[in-house]
């Protein structure tokens, strides 16, 4: 099984609003197809321009909720085109993906605990179709809705679905040093805490930080990389930055 991340910053214009990087997303669904792969595989993508900025504009976070509905809305419906362009270029490629949209089954307790049942999303992959997911915004006990970020998704999914390969393909080739150096292998958060710092564009979920701080939450190890390693990923490879507690 195969989880891979597609961040927002891959496939959209993350400083123009609403904005698809049609050049990035077409060449992205074209190493999808073109690398053959015999284990299942799940699609996750983020917000990019989508769904951040509208969660940036109604004060929504992972951690700070809203009851606005049309917040609320205007941040699912973001996701929901976004995701619609995603599947749009997989379907050209012929690629068989599925949309899951967790509003409609992910949910928070008080604690801020995550209850996303999967057993239709292995379905999915136990007919043969690529499910992909998407960030969203679902109900929090008590706090309206939350933004459930991509990089949760990930890990919930890696660990759900007893995933042996897990990836985040980003704009960068990994993640950097103080000194601008790709790190090969992180193992605590710890460790690289002082050379990891906020997005540039806008981010509700955390950036290159929450990145790593979810996937050292896996048991299997997950790799960083950027659009021109992901066929490398695809193939059985592990480019740029590996996250592994375990080392």
């Amino acid at each position: 099984m195969i989880v891979l991340k597609l961040g927002g910053s891959v496939i959209t214009d993350k400083d123009t609003p609403e904005t698809v990087d049609d050049a990035a997303l077409a060449a992205t669904a074209d190493v999808i197809a073109d690398v053959t792969t015999a284990r299942p595989l799940v699609i996750v993508h983020g917000g990019g321009s989508f769904g951040h900025v509208h969660a940036a504009e109604h004060g929504v976070s992972t951690t700070t909720g809203t009851r606005d509905y049309a917040g609320a809305y205007a941040i699912h419906d973001a996701m929901k085109r976004l995701n619609a362009a995603v599947l749009a270029a997989l379907h050209e490629r012929s690629i068989p993906a599925l949309p899951v949209h967790p509003l409609s089954i992910a949910s928070r307790d008080t604690e801020g605990a995550l209850s996303f049942p999967v057993g239709a999303v292995r379905r999915l992959i136990d007919t043969g179709f690529v499910p992909v997911v998407h960030g969203d915004v679902i109900a929090h006990e008590g706090a309206g809705v939350t933004v459930l970020s991509g990089d949760e998704i990930v890990t919930h999914l890696g660990a759900a679905l007893s995933a042996d390969r897990v990836g985040i393909c980003s704009t960068v080739p990994g993640v950097f040093d103080e000194d601008g150096e790709v790190i090969s292998t992180i193992s605590s958060f710890g460790a690289v805490e002082s050379a990891l710092g906020a997005s540039e564009s806008t981010d509700v979920s955390g950036g290159m930080a929450g990145k790593v701080r979810a996937l050292l939450e896996l048991e299997t190890p997950a790799s960083i990389f950027g659009p021109h390693a992901l066929s490398a990923f695809l193939a059985g490879e592990s480019p740029g930055t590996l996250v592994d507690r375990s080392t």
